[in-house]
């Protein structure tokens, strides 16, 4: 084979294994969101579900929600749920509230990852509506009440490897957002649960 031609069937080789390397970074980085909707849509690694709907069917079975917080060092956020826990009928619709407040002298911008563990029951949690669905801006020294509306879907009971579970724990970790600069960015406008009065929830 003369030079000519080796040179060539290099630089064919080359170009190959470079659109291969290519095509395999695209793909991981395509997997990633692929991968996020599948956890959500089968609740994988205690993902819970969106609804767009409250629950039909109410069951007369009852479920202990727990509900955890917790906050990343660099996000100086006081950061827990005002209700320790609810009992409630599978089905059934509830709003309860976390308390954030920001214990820095500047505008901090964070947003909330989130599971379900069982990590079994996540399929069966239902998030209607979430301050975990936006990124949220607290200024120095603001407290703020974010609700989250869910159900546990009576659906769990005719799983056979999850209908024995009575207690489901939510959990909320608080991370800084990685917008440069979080002080141009806008306050969020939330509204807040009563904190005095009937009806108000009480921190345990």
């Amino acid at each position: 084979m003369d030079q000519k031609k080796l040179n060539r069937r290099n630089a064919l080789l080359g170009t190959a294994t470079l659109a291969v390397a290519g095509g395999m970074i695209g793909f991981a980085f395509a997997m990633v969101p692929l991968y996020s909707i599948i956890c959500e849509k089968l609740g994988w690694e205690g993902t819970p579900q969106r609804a767009s709907a409250a629950s039909s069917v109410i069951s007369d079975t009852i479920v202990t929600v727990r509900f955890d917080a917790n906050s990343e060092k660099q996000l100086k956020w006081k950061f827990q749920p005002v209700e320790r826990a609810v009992t409630m009928k599978l089905g059934e619709t509830k709003t309860v509230f976390y308390r954030a407040t920001n214990m820095s002298d500047e505008i901090v911008t964070g947003n909330a990852t989130f599971n379900v563990t069982p990590e079994k029951t996540a399929q069966y949690f239902n998030k209607l509506e979430c301050f975990c669905f936006q990124e949220q801006t607290l200024a120095p020294g603001q407290t703020v009440d974010m609700g989250v509306t869910f159900f546990v879907d009576p659906a769990l009971l005719k799983n056979t490897t999850a209908n024995e579970v009575r207690t489901i724990t939510l959990s909320y970790t608080f991370f800084k957002s990685d917008k440069a600069d979080a002080a141009d960015a806008d306050i969020t406008k939330l509204t807040l649960a009563p904190k005095d009065g009937a009806g108000a929830a009480k921190l345990n």
